[in-house]
């Protein structure tokens, strides 16, 4: 069961960077309960300069953050004791075994060499890096690489964890193996998570809430239910391809409908009714129905929708 305290990780509070002449945050507030968030937003929107000011590694023009109750300007040496940090960027240490560049982030974060060699063993062990643990890690997969950044990052045992992409280059069945992983952290032990990603589905299928930037502006900040509840009553229809006459066939019935992609569409209308609509559509075009589910926002409609408003 994951922890009940609601006692904020992150307390932000207009907070401002601005890097020659350009806005890189912009009056950013917010403030996150443990768990775990995504961090979502277009190249340049703020997110990596965000996570940076948290952990102390750049100076911000105004504003404050604190970091599990940390000032992250007064306290960054004790905010870095306690946050783990994942790049995207490769950080491996060409020479050494996996449980010796482990071990050696271990202590780097502060940690005895026994202590941090017998926790990297342990951390290698938990994603799924055991049998690998003394293979050089110059010879390590894409994704074998990626469980060596994320052993590294919790090595110390942080109460929160900064992940920057840590799916990327995965193919599908290690990607999933990693979302399991990084919900896993919270919902067994306890440690909170921000990721930071372009895969809207990543977010959307592990994270409680989610934060949205654009411009260096906040745009978005609610959980994941809140998002996606529609303000109408409907039900999305998945179609086995695109079928034009499907819609043409709802209008003629007076039922209101909007594509949400070419083979899948939100139908309005009271569930029952509006599946009954749709599976009228159906017989009368000939179109062939894989589901018919509540209707929701998915994150990709949400996340558009604030990049629009915020250009």
């Amino acid at each position: 069961m994951p922890p009940t305290d609601t006692t904020p990780v992150l307390e932000i509070e207009k907070l401002t960077k601005r890097y020659d002449g350009r806005m890189a945050l912009d009056g950013v507030s917010f403030s996150l309960e443990p768990g775990v968030f995504g961090l979502l937003g277009p190249n340049g929107a703020g997110k990596s300069t965000l996570i940076k000011a948290l952990m102390g590694l750049v100076r911000v023009g105004s504003g404050s953050a604190r970091v599990l109750g940390l000032d992250s300007r007064r306290d960054f040496r004790h905010v870095r004791e306690q946050v783990g940090y994942m790049p995207e960027d490769d950080c491996i240490f060409p020479g050494l075994q996996g449980v010796e560049a482990v071990a050696y982030a271990g202590e780097l974060s502060g940690l005895p060499w026994f202590d941090a060699l017998r926790r990297a063993h342990e951390v290698l062990d938990y994603v799924g890096l055991g049998e690998e643990r003394y293979r050089e890690v110059q010879t390590y997969s894409t994704g074998m690489r990626q469980k060596q950044k994320l052993a590294q990052a919790i090595i110390h045992d942080p109460r929160l964890v900064f992940l920057d992409e840590p799916t990327s280059g995965l193919d599908p069945l290690g990607r999933k193996r990693m979302l399991r992983l990084i919900r896993g952290m919270y919902d067994r032990t306890g440690v909170s998570v921000v990721l930071s990603t372009h895969i809207l589905h990543d977010v959307e299928e592990i994270c409680d809430s989610v934060v949205i930037l654009g411009h260096g502006k906040l745009l978005v900040h609610d959980t994941i239910e809140n998002l996606q509840r529609p303000a109408d009553e409907s039900v999305t229809v998945g179609l086995e391809r695109p079928e034009p006459s499907f819609g043409a066939e709802l209008e003629r019935n007076g039922t209101r409908w909007e594509a949400v992609h070419p083979d899948e569409l939100r139908v309005y209308g009271e569930p029952r009714a509006a599946a009954a609509q749709a599976l009228a559509a159906a017989r009368a075009t000939g179109a062939l129905v894989r589901r018919i589910e509540s209707g929701r926002n998915t994150l990709e409609e949400i996340f558009l929708e604030a990049i629009g408003k915020g250009t």
